[in-house]
């Protein structure tokens, strides 16, 4: 484990320099020990003693430092704190990397033996940090697979039998869904999934007899207003493989392992460490962590223990909120050290503030327990996320800001780029999590990256419902990115790609998004969305709609995509009709759906028609006249709409098999459609971003 104490630097500067003879690197290894010099032939053990090295050399680097990391797994308890101090420069940054041709990995998590039969099909293992009440964990993998806790139902969810009071606090069950006989009742956590968000409810008190359970904290909606619910962490619940339970009293874990899994021969790992990484800069004080890059890097394991007291509840997104702005009840603080860290509702394994030209390149990001990297409002500039690979992700990949409008230019985060990543099956744990969230920042672009699996959205970008107040998002390009296969976690989909607020300048194009299931969107441009643009995306087979409006979005231009095969409607204008309902422009769009399977627009009726649209290309491929809401295209176009756009086949080469590639002799082009290059799409060869 990561020593708290570190070891004494030996001997002085002088020593130091002939020891190294000016060498600008470092090494470390598993085997090694904090008593060497770091050089290649004697590497030191820890990030923290290579850290004071650093420390000890950079006034006199001219050239970057790096820390060269040997193969081999390296354990973390407490994460690698870097402050200004260990800082680079633009022409000598410190570089912690693995070494070329090898894989280190910074694990968080303890390996779990000396396991013994149980009863039945379970194996225990008596953990005495457990029971000692200095450890307690939520998360397990074996094989490094994550492995589900015992619960009930086993499979599926309870409905809300019914309301109770209070309405977010309680709520009523069926016959035997809930027993006060649990065993370590104050650990069993209710999961009501909720619309856009999930809350983990204490329960308080069960009243059998009226059939009512109530909670410690809120929810943040009505918990009858659910998608349904469970029991996790029941013991009473371990009655199928690839299950397990950890008992908080007696400290005994139990598994249930899968057929062909020998517990003998297995590696099964429980999270230590809440944090791997932590950049603390101060940017009231103009005092930055800068010019530090993770290169090759392999992070896993992290914990994030629910607190005791409330649980957790959030509206969506699992963000961040502070206590000093408790914009809704129910949140729970994670338990910890007073830290801003400790301030967030689910905290992030990488955690920085005022940190500036920081940069992982190359990384892999997997097994977490909340969020991956957080990039807090506090200052954090110029900084990217590239070439790296998420996986198995409790929470999002990436958070970028925060929820509330700063009035400081120098408090604002903005100008992060994520690009060229590979994320894969996010919000494992906290269900209402995006792969990458952007709040309250601007200028930020997300790249080239490719997003599937179990996420709520892909990317989130801006966070005002409505037009106040002023939102700092803005100037935010979302683009080539390959969202695909999204929907698979338990709340389903709400969009692939979501924006919310004004956000002048934001722009989303060159996307390819497809086969989004679990009822969710391609493009949502939700309440007060302003001032966007979006063109060039290619958007097909989605669940739901391949865009979905809000009717209070104002001067937006939606031009020269394709829309296309959808199950519901190819689009959705919806909300509440305001006073400042002009949605938008419409034009060079091409619409492709099947009127014997889906339709047009949603609703069939719109209040107003107060947006502009023209030249566009429309066809119903099942061989129908094309209705536009209730309307034929000629009633559609007496509405003062669609004066130059056409009713056609755009000829496509082989929609159904995704090929959306059009002839050369394609209506489409006739109306100024230009083909959508779709080659630059997803995460491009290194070479390209290193």
């Amino acid at each position: 484990m990561m020593t708290k104490n570190l070891v004494a630097f030996c001997g002085c500067w002088m020593l130091l320099a002939a020891t190294l003879s000016w060498s600008a690197e470092f090494y470390m290894a598993p085997d090694g020990s904090d008593s060497n010099p770091g050089t290649k032939d004697r590497p030191v053990a820890t990030l923290v003693r290579a850290r004071d090295l650093v420390r000890q050399l950079k006034p006199r680097a001219k050239e970057p430092i790096q820390v060269v990391l040997r193969a081999g797994t390296y354990a973390i308890d407490e994460p690698l704190v870097l402050g200004p101090d260990d800082s680079g420069t633009p022409h000598a940054p410190i570089i912690y990397a693995s070494l070329p041709g090898e894989r280190a990995v910074l694990n968080g998590g303890k390996i779990i033996t000396g396991w013994k039969r149980g009863p039945g099909s379970l194996w225990t293992v008596e953990i005495p940090e457990v029971k000692q009440g200095k450890w307690y964990f939520r998360q397990l993998h074996v094989d490094g697979q994550r492995r589900p806790r015992a619960r009930l139902p086993q499979q599926g969810y309870h409905k809300v039998a019914g309301p109770a009071e209070p309405g977010k606090r309680a709520f009523k069950f069926g016959p035997g869904q809930i027993d006060p006989g649990w065993r370590n009742l104050d650990d069993v956590e209710i999961v009501v999934l909720q619309y856009w968000s999930d809350a983990r409810m204490r329960i308080e008190s069960i009243d059998r007899a009226a059939s009512v359970v109530r909670f410690t904290g809120d929810a943040f909606r009505p918990t009858s207003w659910s998608r349904g619910w469970y029991a996790e962490n029941v013991a009473e619940g371990l009655t199928q493989a690839g299950q397990w339970y950890l008992d908080r009293a007696t400290g005994v874990l139990s598994y249930w392992p899968l057929p062909g899994e020998q517990m003998d021969k297995v590696r099964v790992v429980a999270p230590v460490a809440k944090q791997w990484l932590r950049l603390d800069g101060d940017f009231r004080a103009g005092k930055f962590v800068e010019h530090v890059a993770f290169r090759g890097l392999a992070f896993e394991c992290s914990a994030w223990t629910l607190g005791k007291r409330l649980g957790y509840s959030y509206p969506q997104a699992s963000i961040e909120l502070t206590p000093a702005k408790p914009l809704w009840v129910g949140w729970q603080i994670d338990e910890g050290p007073s830290t801003p860290q400790s301030q967030v509702v689910v905290p992030a394994a990488i955690y920085a503030r005022g940190a500036r030209h920081v940069r992982f390149e190359g990384c892999t990001i997997a097994h977490t327990g909340a969020w991956a990297i957080h990039f807090a409002q506090g200052g954090c500039r110029d900084n990217a996320v590239v070439g790296c690979h998420f996986e198995d992700l409790g929470a999002g990949a990436i958070r970028i800001g925060g929820p509330d409008t700063t009035h400081d230019d120098e408090e604002e985060t903005c100008r992060i780029t994520v690009a060229d990543n590979r994320i894969r099956d996010a919000a494992r744990v906290y269900f209402g999590a995006p792969a990458v969230w952007i709040g309250q920042s601007s200028g930020n672009r997300v790249a080239h990256n490719e997003i599937t699996g179990s996420c709520e959205w892909a990317v989130s970008v801006g966070w005002n419902w409505g037009y106040m107040p002023p939102n700092n998002a803005r100037d935010n390009v979302v683009e080539y990115n390959h969202c695909h296969h999204l929907g698979t976690g338990v709340l389903g989909m709400h969009g692939a790609l979501y924006f919310l607020g004004v956000q002048p300048g934001t722009v989303a194009r060159h996307n390819l998004i497809h086969h989004v299931a679990g009822g969710g969107s391609g493009i949502v441009l939700d309440n007060g969305s302003v001032g966007m643009v979006v063109e060039h995306n290619l958007v097909h087979h989605t669940a739901a709609h391949s865009l979905l409006f809000n009717f209070n979005d104002l001067g937006n231009v939606i031009q020269n995509n394709v829309f296309a095969l959808s199950d519901d409607a190819l689009v959705n204008r919806s909300g509440d009709a305001g006073k400042l309902d002009q949605t938008g422009i419409f034009y060079r769009n091409i619409y492709y759906w099947r009127g014997d399977r889906s339709r047009l627009f949603h609703p069939d009726r719109w209040p107003n028609f107060d947006l502009v649209s023209d030249f566009n290309l429309y066809c119903d491929a099942s061989g129908k006249p094309p209705r536009l809401t209730a309307l034929s295209f000629d009633e559609w176009k007496k509405k003062g709409l669609d004066a130059n756009s056409l009713v056609a086949d755009p000829k496509f080469t082989a929609p159904d098999r995704g090929d959306f590639s059009l002839a050369p002799d394609s209506p489409a082009f006739r109306l100024g459609f230009r083909r959508i290059d779709l080659r630059e799409v997803g995460p491009r060869p290194s070479a390209a971003w290193q």
